[in-house]
């Protein structure tokens, strides 16, 4: 990931509370709790891609150049380290930092983090939290998304344009099985394995790719118009239709199903959640009688007025189905 990741000497976590008082916008409200990340120097430890472990109520936080992978108990809030993995000196824009692991990946038992300071990929037992084998990479790794039905590990590699493929079939031990060559800088993933698809960004060229992960072919491109420092994160709706692409001034939500490229809608983010800043939330899509006979959804969005910093929704506003440019065929 390009830029300046997370930078902090703690990790906050939300926990969700049942709220009957809250908003009809949403069903929960959320209590924060700092947790201090051990082994963080003062200014702070450079984080990118975190991991949640639903099935073990954990949370994967690769730490840089502590050389630490921090495992978090959601409920317990108890805080596990994996010490020891490799770190290196690097110098970005004229300034000396620490890099090391950066990303991480919930496979089947186990846990995939890639490190920056010696390109590999190592496997964690995800209970155990025991240290299996590594792979080396042909260059730094920055995304990892485990996808299942294929048993593998696909690795971004934007310094040389490529995603690593990765066999994990045996879990211990991954190899290298493969790569597929991209006309763009990879940023982000989202993986769809009811569909057998993977999605990426092209960060320099501003484009969003949808790539089958049996032929390794692109099947769709998206143009989300994110400006010159293009697309960043990806998220998949559950029924895999949408894909919301995070940009640094919107987002942009794309018809994941459609054959034809279909930007469905936008909407713009505020650079922060400061009182009374609009918060981004999507809807899944309404089918009312027209629209179902002609086979179109109809992507409906909500704006919120947050009430405090949090960006806690406080109001909502009547969303309404947007035109025709905005369906999905």
């Amino acid at each position: 990931m390009r830029g300046v990741f997370g930078v902090g000497v703690g990790l906050m976590i939300a926990t969700t509370l049942t709220a009957s008082e809250a908003p009809k916008a949403v069903a929960a409200h959320f209590d924060v709790h700092p947790i201090a990340l051990p082994g963080a120097p003062d200014d702070g430890v450079m984080l990118d891609y975190l991991a949640v472990d639903r099935a073990r109520h954990r949370v994967w936080v690769p730490a840089g150049g502590t050389g630490n992978a921090i495992v978090i108990d959601t409920k317990s809030q108890k805080v596990d380290r994996i010490e020891k993995f490799p770190t290196a000196e690097v110098e970005r824009r004229g300034k000396k930092r620490l890099v090391g692991l950066s990303s991480a990946t919930i496979g089947d038992g186990f846990v995939y983090v890639g490190n920056r300071a010696d390109l590999s990929v190592c496997a964690v037992d995800a209970a155990t939290l025991e240290r299996g084998g590594c792979v080396t990479l042909p260059s730094s790794p920055d995304g990892v998304a485990f996808v299942a039905r294929k048993k593998e590990v696909w690795v971004t590699m934007p310094r040389v344009q490529s995603i690593q493929i990765l066999d994990v079939a045996t879990p211990t031990a991954p190899k290298l099985a493969g790569t597929i060559k991209l006309d763009g800088d990879p940023e982000g993933y989202a993986v769809d394995d009811a569909h057998g698809l993977f999605y990426t960004n092209l960060e320099d060229k501003d484009k969003t790719l949808r790539i089958d992960v049996s032929t390794h072919q692109v099947t769709a491109t998206w143009t989300p118009s994110c400006g010159e420092d293009g697309p960043r994160g990806l998220a998949l709706e559950p029924a895999g239709q949408f894909l919301m692409v995070a940009c640094t001034q919107h987002v942009a939500v794309l018809a994941a199903g459609s054959f034809t490229g279909n930007v469905v809608n936008q909407g713009s983010l505020s650079t922060a959640n400061a009182p009374g800043s609009p918060v981004f939330a999507a809807r899944p899509p309404a089918r009312t009688g027209e629209d179902c006979a002609k086979g179109i959804a109809v992507f409906q969005t909500t704006f919120f007025e947050g009430e405090n910093s949090t960006g806690y929704p406080a109001e909502e506003s009547t969303p309404e189905p947007l035109g025709p440019r905005n369906c999905v065929h």
